[in-house]
């Protein structure tokens, strides 16, 4: 790739982000009609439309979208190397971005207006889904990760905390149906399972082997989504004891604690785990985590 071709590649990624031609003039200290040029140039030497025009500025079509996720990637990996020859890492200021298992929002959140509070300089980037962020493409500085410990060898790794968990129904559940007083009751109640049956989950390994397959009623791909299926009487689910211990609706089935725990893990890469900006971050999380009722 030519150095050329990089500027209308890092132009549409400007383009992409902002969704207008004035927006990425701004950010790149260049003519609307340098933008322009770039891309008109970039879509003729790829043969496809990048972008659709209209009268609110550009959307990226799925070809512009497939090459841009690369570019931003690029772009992320070329601001951290000129950060660290520059010694700009070496200042709370700047993007930091942040992926975690789902859920962790209402534990994070707080961190992070205290975190932006004294750091106003920080723009924080939260992802929380079941994708792993790839920390050596630049994709985040701090990831939270549960269940085995990361054995990447670029990859630095801490423990944070354990995530306990436990088996729920609902009050209406329990008054329709009752509650399994053993595993001999096991086939005859509801029970709510993930959408994948090999989920890796301490609590899920426990459903395959104690639970009859046709008595999990209900399978679901997002575990945000089991307190409200739970709450609504559709059947047994194990829902995080820090969501679940304040809400009268529910009642507990089983616990059997430490089995059901999972560990979670804060993971940086090794380039940018001394920062000074991922380790105050890093400090702030510990000691917020260290007020957490998690098990």
């Amino acid at each position: 790739m030519s150095l050329d071709t990089w500027d209308e590649i890092r132009t549409a990624y400007q383009v992409a982000r902002l969704g207008t031609v004035s927006g990425a003039a701004e950010v790149l200290g260049v003519h609307h009609a340098t933008v322009i040029r770039h891309i008109d140039a970039l879509e003729k030497r790829l043969g496809t439309k990048l972008f659709q025009r209209h009268a609110r500025g550009y959307t990226a079509t799925e070809a512009g979208r497939d090459l841009l996720s690369t570019a931003q990637r690029t772009d992320e990996q070329f601001a951290q190397l000129v950060s660290r020859i520059k010694g700009q890492g070496e200042t709370v200021t700047g993007e930091l971005i942040i992926t975690s298992i789902s859920g962790m929002a209402p534990l994070l959140a707080p961190i992070f207006a205290a975190f932006q509070a004294e750091y106003p300089g920080v723009v924080i980037r939260f992802h929380s889904d079941m994708r792993l962020y790839r920390l050596d493409y630049g994709e985040a500085h701090v990831a939270i990760r549960a269940g085995a410990m990361p054995e990447d060898p670029d990859y630095v790794v801490q423990p944070l905390t354990r995530l306990g968990s436990a088996l729920y129904a609902s009050r209406g559940y329990a008054e329709a149906h009752g509650l399994p007083q053993g595993p001999e009751d096991y086939g005859r109640h509801r029970f709510i399972g993930p959408a994948d049956p090999e989920s890796r989950a301490p609590f899920n390994r426990w459903l395959r082997e104690n639970v009859p397959p046709e008595a999990i009623r209900l399978r679901q791909s997002d575990p945000d989504a089991t307190r409200p299926a739970v709450k609504a009487g559709l059947g047994l689910g194990f829902i995080p004891l820090r969501d679940a211990e304040t809400d009268p609706e529910l009642i507990e089935v089983l616990r059997l604690g430490f089995d059901w725990e999972s560990p979670l893990w804060i993971v940086t890469h090794v380039d940018l785990h001394r920062t000074l900006k991922v380790q105050t971050f890093l400090a702030a999380l510990k000691k917020a985590a260290t007020g957490w009722h998690c098990a």
